[in-house]
């Protein structure tokens, strides 16, 4: 009897181990195939230039890559009284005009540029008045810079462009404006 017992014991205890390693087997989490997440693609606009109907240049923006033109809205919002579109500019050179909308801290950036894009000055425009208004608001810039035209060069490296950008704390492209002033270089 005491041989009976000691066999029951065995397959019971063989049964408990097997049923329970099937058991596992069936209720285990299943091995699951690891899909890679695509990282976001970053996009690298050529460095062409488009002329648009108000006369200024534009590169490429955006996550399409193209030509974005200022509207009527972003003329609207910004003057400029001096210099003229056109006009012949030298160093110093003072910037003056108003403003609705573009200041933050009472300012926004200003950029000259010569004929193929290369900065020649930068600096900011102050705001003359209180500018946290939706109203219009003078301001007044100065930039110094070298001429970049030189008498015995051809015409077109006389042109350059004044380029006044809104000041955008949100980085968010969709705030971004600009508005430019084509200018000629004295030599």
């Amino acid at each position: 009897m005491k041989h009976v017992l000691a066999l029951l014991i065995a397959f019971v205890a063989l049964v408990v181990f097997f049923g329970g390693f099937m058991i596992g087997r069936v209720t285990a989490p299943q091995p699951t195939e690891l899909v890679p997440t695509p990282l976001p693609e970053e996009t690298m606009c050529t460095q062409d230039a488009m002329q648009c109907p108000d006369g200024s240049y534009v590169g490429r923006t955006g996550p399409s890559c193209e030509f974005v033109c200022p509207t009527a809205a972003t003329s609207e919002r910004v003057r400029v009284t001096s210099p003229v579109p056109g006009g012949v500019v030298t160093s110093p050179l003072t910037l003056t005009g108003e403003a609705a909308g573009w200041y933050f801290e009472g300012s926004f950036p200003v950029t000259l540029v010569n004929w193929d894009g290369l900065i020649i000055a930068e600096g900011v425009a102050t705001a003359q008045g209180d500018w946290m208004t939706s109203e219009f608001v003078p301001f007044v810039a100065t930039l110094t810079f070298t001429s970049p035209y030189k008498d015995s060069e051809p015409d077109f490296m006389k042109r350059g462009t004044i380029i006044l950008k809104k000041d955008n704390p949100s980085g968010l492209s969709e705030n971004d404006e600009a508005k430019e002033i084509p200018v000629s270089f004295a030599p």
